[in-house]
């Protein structure tokens, strides 16, 4: 009989060890998440005060006004779009809704840069569209006619906006079709139009979407370097880049990331605020969506074609041209040697990456269902952070902190034992694989998190009365019913990973490409053509996480 009572005791004793474990786990991991921002931030504060007023006379009036003017347009434009987009295809049927139901996801799969890069050699002087509208109207030269110059504040929040809409239209169209059939038909009973709905009703319920969509959006446009760079546009992403690069000033280039920062988390407070005394539930007629209204085959055809233009500025034009473009080099030069080169660089940081971050992921969701409370959901959240913030703050972060750790190691190293070990951690790569783990780990953490929800409690009490131990209930339990949550979040930060432009330019070792910083250092020369084939290599890779998208969405 005592033996009895005191084996529970003695269980339940090892299963809190256990767990303490798994939270100094969680710390650990939320820790070296947040090492490269304290590390940026002893830099900017060490930098001395006369290089921070310098840089207030100097850099950072025209790179804020910049950042701002840019994040305001491109902030109003994807509502704009994805909210519409949204909205045609849930609330009108006509022929060809199906397919814009996932194709106005497409320009997802166009990283930023590619999108400028593309449509600077497409909307050039001499290119394809010009020279086509002077010979259909018979002007002989440029000089005779030519297109605006997409190089300025409009062209850059015209193609990222194109680009980055998605990022409104996936949350708001789930957002429309939840919502119950009861609403619009006491709408439509109180003969309220179609358009009034939109205006009255469905776009209110719609707010906390289109806000974190548009959150969403302005954090990719912060981290974007290449479109900005290309298209003229002197924004703090830009600038730290410049100031770390062309000046090699690190303390300045902290400080610019320092305000960088404040921006993003201005960005995340601001999207809070926008939601903070909203609830929205759905009612127990949530099945019975509202059916979208039939029209005439003529306005069938308008709606298709207004639907159809982001996709076609968005993804299609841009992947035409770089097929066409990577086809003409193909056949002039065939495929070379760099070309596997960058591939297998690509493709190898990319997937190391991947494992490290899922993995880090995949413990940090275990350990937020394990042990539920306010310590494991504090360090959730602060070890998923790094999604919020911009590659280059991220870049700049883990730049001082490795390289004072390389600089400690090698001092000690000669002191010691007469070997200098150089660019430990630098020079290998390793600081690549860091930034890219801290700043895609939400990712991860988010999927596996999403699919370990689904997972009855019940299972994991009946695995511990077995005999399981934590580890063993995850392996036995939660991973086999986990696994498609799992590969899902590998997709999704492999393709981040190979699609990283910021971070990889800063971090990358020396005389190391991928395809991203391939195409950019073509991009910057003007040899376009050249880094057509790396671009279409991105565009691909990028379309699978849309594939999966568009199934998911298929399914609601």
């Amino acid at each position: 009989m005592d033996a009895r009572l005191t084996t529970p005791l003695t269980t339940n004793r090892r299963h809190s060890r256990s767990g303490s474990g798994w939270i100094v786990s969680a710390a650990i991991i939320a820790v070296l998440v947040l090492l490269p921002v304290f590390a940026l931030a002893l830099q900017a504060i060490q930098g001395s005060a006369g290089l921070w007023s310098h840089l207030l006379v100097t850099t950072l009036p025209t790179a804020l006004a910049d950042t701002l003017i840019l994040l305001c347009g491109v902030g109003l434009l994807v509502a704009i779009l994805g909210t519409g987009a949204a909205w045609l295809v849930t609330a009108y049927d006509f022929p060809g809704r199906r397919i814009l139901e996932w194709a106005l996801i497409l320009p997802l799969a166009v990283p930023t840069y590619i999108i400028a890069y593309a449509y600077l050699d497409i909307l050039h002087p001499i290119g394809v569209v010009q020279g086509a509208i002077r010979w259909l109207f018979g002007y002989s030269s440029p000089r005779e006619f030519r297109l605006p110059d997409i190089r300025n504040m409009t062209g850059c929040i015209i193609l990222l906006g194109f680009v980055l809409y998605p990022y409104v239209y996936i949350p708001t169209r789930a957002l429309f079709l939840m919502q119950s059939s009861s609403l619009i038909e006491a709408a439509r009973t109180l003969g309220v139009s179609r358009r009034h709905i939109f205006w009255r009703v469905a776009l209110p319920l719609a707010r906390p979407a289109i806000a974190v969509g548009v959150s969403l959006a302005l954090m990719e446009a912060l981290n974007d370097i290449g479109a900005s760079e290309f298209l003229g546009i002197r924004t703090l992403t830009v600038s730290i880049y410049t100031t770390w690069i062309t000046r090699a000033d690190l303390p300045g280039a902290s400080q610019i990331a320092l305000s960088l920062l404040f921006i993003v988390v201005a960005l995340v407070a601001m999207e809070r605020w926008a939601r903070r005394e909203q609830r929205y539930s759905i009612s127990a007629q949530r099945s019975r969506i509202s059916e979208p209204l039939k029209v005439t085959s003529r306005q069938g055809l308008i709606f298709f074609c207004i639907g159809s233009i982001p996709v076609l500025i968005g993804f299609v034009f841009p992947a035409i041209y770089l097929a066409t473009e990577a086809w003409r080099r193909f056949q002039f030069a065939g495929l070379s040697p760099r070309f596997l080169i960058e591939a297998a660089n690509t493709v190898v940081f990319a997937f190391t990456a991947t494992i490290v971050t899922v993995g880090l992921g995949v413990l940090l969701a275990y350990v937020a269902r394990l042990r539920p409370g306010p310590a494991s959901a504090w360090f959730f959240r602060l070890a998923t952070i790094g999604y919020a913030a911009p590659g280059t703050v991220i870049a700049i972060g883990v730049l001082i902190l490795l390289a004072g750790l390389d600089q400690f190691i090698n001092r000690n190293a000669i002191a010691w034992f007469g070997v200098s070990t150089g660019l430990l951690f630098m020079g290998s790569g390793a600081a690549l694989i860091y930034a890219y783990a801290t700043r895609f780990l939400a990712i991860s953490a988010g999927g596996m998190d999403a699919g370990l929800t689904r997972i009855p409690l019940s299972f994991d009490h009946a695995s511990r009365t077995l005999g399981q131990s934590a580890s063993g209930t995850f392996r036995h339990v939660h991973l086999p019913l986990s696994k498609a949550a799992l590969t899902a979040a590998a997709l999704l930060v492999f393709v981040d990973c190979v699609k990283e432009l910021p971070a990889t330019l800063l971090l990358r070792p020396l005389n190391f490409e991928t395809f991203a910083t391939h195409l950019y250092g073509e991009a910057a020369r003007g040899t376009y053509e050249e880094a057509s084939i790396a671009a279409l290599a991105i565009v691909v890779i990028g379309i699978l996480p849309v594939i999966l998208l568009s199934k998911i969405g298929r399914r609601a």
